[in-house]
């Protein structure tokens, strides 16, 4: 679930995540965090300035992949980005071939 609200255009964008303990014990809640911080930094690449996007975890995250988790993120922004004011949807970033150079299967980078 994803909450967008626009802020001043010239304002860095900021995302706040919240993982209940619903999702998992503090390991699986971590990882979510982990990924949802790290498809948020994908998507910093689009749009550097003027939303503030809250992501709040729902239980199911705990069992998604890193390609669903980040698909579904992407969609629920370009919706909200859409309802917003009518911008053009963020392009959603190409993983076919499996994760992305350079990090790892949670999306930090490697060492």
């Amino acid at each position: 679930m994803l909450y967008t609200a626009t802020i001043a255009a010239d304002e860095p964008s900021r995302f706040g995540f919240i993982v209940s303990k619903a999702v998992g014990n503090a390991v699986t809640r971590n990882l979510v965090k982990r990924r949802l911080r790290e498809a948020a930094a994908l998507s910093l690449k689009e749009q550097q300035t003027g939303l503030a996007v809250v992501v709040r975890a729902l239980p199911a995250a705990a069992s998604a992949n890193w390609e669903q988790l980040l698909g579904d993120f992407n969609a629920a922004l370009a919706a909200n980005r859409k309802r917003l004011g009518g911008t053009a949807p963020l392009p959603v970033p190409d993983h076919a071939g499996g994760h992305t150079a350079g990090t790892t299967q949670e999306g930090t980078p490697r060492a």
